[in-house]
């Protein structure tokens, strides 16, 4: 049991991490690129974010309570535990924070599209601090893929 849930750890941490780069480094580039619907490309990339947001809280969550049942209390002075505890915490502030208030202000501009809105500054706002944390996140992860193993000694 003890090797499947070792499997499962670092199973977790590849989808988690591997998605994000996946999504956000070559499938959201690629839509922008070769679609010619900006706003089509925009929510079809919001929809790929949002799915890796619900696989990031999953996967975290999964990680946490690993961590904690493999560790105990020494689980709390690992940096790897504190890594998946704040990737987390960033998947959440967008998953829960910023892509519900980016929806809104998408809502509010309607029947136009919010970048040809009044609505424009403040979504391109919210959208780079979106970015931001979208980049420290994945920054992290990849130290997480480094540090995978030291969660397990």
């Amino acid at each position: 049991m003890r090797k499947l849930s070792e499997a499962f750890y670092f199973v977790a941490i590849t989808l988690w991490v591997g998605g994000m780069w996946a999504i956000g480094y070559i499938a959201a580039p690629v839509l922008f690129s070769s679609m010619g619907d900006r706003q089509l490309a925009g929510m079809v990339a919001g929809k790929l974010f949002s799915l890796i947001g619900w696989v990031g809280l999953g996967s975290a969550a999964y990680l946490l309570i690993f961590l904690v049942a493999r560790c105990r209390g020494q689980a709390f002075r690992r940096a790897v535990f504190w890594l998946v505890l704040l990737m987390a915490l960033l998947a959440a502030v967008s998953q829960f924070g910023i892509q519900p208030l980016m929806a809104q202000l998408k809502a509010d501009a309607l029947p136009r599209e919010v970048m040809e809105s009044v609505l424009r500054d403040r979504f391109a706002a919210w959208h780079g601090v979106s970015s931001i944390l979208y980049l420290m996140q994945s920054g992290l992860g990849l130290w997480l893929v480094v540090w995978a193993n030291r969660g397990l000694r």
